[in-house]
């Protein structure tokens, strides 16, 4: 599966890297590419190609503050959840993010 997203929290800090790191190495473990892109104070760091996001099964946005730039994400299957939860379980998140798409 291919996954995109954005991981942002509110001081744009370490929650944000956090939840980057612990889901890119959940959906790599899981055998997934993914690519996400950070939003925080010091704007948008690693942004996702617009040929990655045409080519993304799955949109994960980790936030717990509003992000610009989901317009880029009009067509796709998006899924949004709070930092916290991707940084507590993000193994079982990656879980979650399988069963939903094999719904579909």
């Amino acid at each position: 599966m291919n996954i995109v997203g954005i991981a942002a929290c509110t001081a744009g800090i370490a929650h944000t890297y956090i939840a980057k790191e612990k889901l890119e190495t959940a959906a790599k473990k899981a055998g997934h590419k993914i690519h996400l892109e950070t939003q925080g104070t010091i704007g948008t760091e690693d942004p996702i190609p617009t040929e990655m996001i045409k080519d993304a099964d799955v949109v994960v946005i980790a936030a717990d503050v509003k992000v610009s730039g989901k317009d880029r994400f009009e067509g796709k299957k998006v899924i949004e959840i709070p930092t916290e939860i991707v940084i507590k379980s993000p193994n079982k998140f990656i879980q979650k993010v399988e069963e939903t798409m094999s719904k579909n």
